[in-house]
């Protein structure tokens, strides 16, 4: 079952320290009176009807542990005060639930105590990590991250060509060649996104409309091939873990010496750098307060991490009138928004993607209140979940989003889900052939490249994915 033949030591020992460490592991566990406000608001026991997936339920798999070794009344009454012995089909039990749980902390925002269960689920996977149950969609990408940069171990003269791809591509779309730099030193701004972006369809549309972009605005700024991975599954492994992958992105900024890190559209990526990154790694003195060099503006909320949102870098270009956008090369969509999970509850973010998508498209429909902003239903697929194998309990996870995406649907006729979250992009694919057939996912800065008119571009007749847009909006009417 595990590598470690001392693995119930190797437990016990691991929530000793973790108690220890985080005062936050020991009064979630200890505060629960099992309310069951989150009951009903997991996206799992939604999907899947296993009570068990219920939030109060599922960190009860590892409280009851916690109330038998841990506590006195636990350790005078035992199982009469709520606690369990840890067996090998309690492990059994924690690596089947705790690994269908996305970490989204939709749950924290309805329970009256304010319980983060996806702190409890982090603290149980780092302890099956601890004895060698972990899932390959996760340590694999975590290894290939740690050495190579990046989650899918592309080399960095790969991780090139495959960008030199894309902009062949923007190329035949637009007539406009781009020629944008990697690992030079000096430049102003470090840009860096998820793999995902690069490689995985539709998320190479959106990285090329980060190109295109940064074309127009003649951004000084570098790609790395050496950090060439935002997201951060450490997230889903250990704390130290996401603390070593979070400082490669630093460490490869001081060594170019740039002035300030632009992110792409990410979700893990963010909410480690806005929830974690103060406590984990050391601050970036070595980097300067971000500033845009278009508006001036200079972005005093990442003073901190010296880091700022492309989405934000966005709305500030058009709120300062810097962008000559067509609203209307986006007309054959009616466009949805999905608030990502760590973007939306893990950092706040609801009104700037916003802000830029109505300028960006004339068509938009917001789901029901309940379901979006900080109520908004997680993709299914995040922490580390997004695998084909686990196609099952993806779409059943994936149910109340795609209900929600349905209801416009049906409404409105929306016909495309947009977000800002390399897996949003590739799970919510799957999820809305299955659930909503006709629903496209696309990331925020696709739909900004389509409508952005560019100098000396050829007539754009097609959007960045090839599409002729005339074909498109001729099957919209019909």
């Amino acid at each position: 079952m595990t590598g470690s033949p001392n693995w119930y030591e190797i437990i016990m020992t691991g929530i000793a320290e973790r108690l220890d460490k985080y005062r936050s592991f020991k009064l979630f566990l200890d505060i629960c009176v099992r309310w069951g406000a989150c009951a009903d608001k997991c996206h799992f026991y939604i999907g899947s009807g296993d009570p068990k997936n219920m939030p109060v339920l599922r960190a009860e798999l590892l409280r009851s542990i916690y109330r038998r070794d841990f506590t006195t009344a636990g350790k005078l009454f035992g199982k009469f005060a709520g606690g369990r012995k840890l067996t090998p089909l309690i492990i059994k039990e924690w690596f089947y639930y705790f690994y269908q749980c996305t970490e989204c902390r939709r749950c924290s925002v309805f329970c009256p105590y304010g319980i983060d269960t996806a702190e409890i689920t982090i603290m149980a996977r780092e302890l099956l990590n601890l004895i060698g149950c972990q899932i390959d969609w996760i340590i694999t990408p975590v290894a290939n991250c740690y050495q190579t940069g990046n989650h899918l171990g592309i080399q960095p003269h790969a991780f090139k060509e495959i960008l030199d791809f894309l902009l062949d591509d923007i190329e035949t779309n637009t007539g406009v060649k781009m020629e944008p730099t990697f690992n030079r030193k000096g430049a102003e701004i470090l840009f860096l996104t998820p793999s995902g972006d690069v490689f995985a369809d539709p998320g190479i549309y959106t990285a090329m409309g980060y190109m295109i972009l940064f074309h127009y605005l003649d951004l000084d700024y570098t790609w790395s091939t050496y950090a060439s991975e935002g997201g951060n599954f450490g997230f889903f492994t250990s704390h130290e873990m996401m603390k070593r992958l979070n400082s490669k992105m630093y460490a490869e900024a001081k060594r170019l010496g740039v002035k300030w890190i632009l992110g792409g559209e990410c979700g893990h990526m963010w909410r480690v750098i806005n929830q974690y990154m103060g406590t984990m790694n050391e601050p970036a003195d070595f980097l300067e307060v971000p500033k845009s060099p278009i508006t001036g503006t200079v972005f005093d909320n990442a003073s901190q991490i010296k880091m700022v949102h492309i989405a934000q870098f966005t709305a500030d270009l058009i709120k300062n009138n810097k962008l000559n956008l067509d609203k209307s090369r986006n007309d054959y969509l009616k466009v949805t928004w999905h608030d990502s999970c760590n973007t939306s509850r893990g950092m706040g973010f609801l009104e700037e993607p916003r802000y830029v998508l109505k300028n960006v498209v004339n068509n938009f429909y917001e789901m029901p209140p309940n379901t979006i902003r900080e109520q908004t239903f997680c993709c299914g697929s995040g922490s580390g979940l997004n695998a084909g194998e686990n196609m099952d309990i993806r779409l059943r996870g994936g149910l109340p989003r795609a209900n929600a995406v349905k209801h416009v649907h049906d409404k409105h006729g929306v016909n495309c889900l947009g977000c800002i979250c390399a897996i949003d992009r590739a799970v919510l694919t799957a999820s809305m052939d299955f659930w909503v057939p006709g629903v496209r996912v696309a990331g925020l800065h696709e739909l900004v490249a389509n409508a952005l008119v560019l100098e000396g571009e050829n007539e754009r007749t097609t959007n960045l994915r090839g599409e002729e847009i005339a074909d498109l909006m001729e099957e919209n009417e019909e």
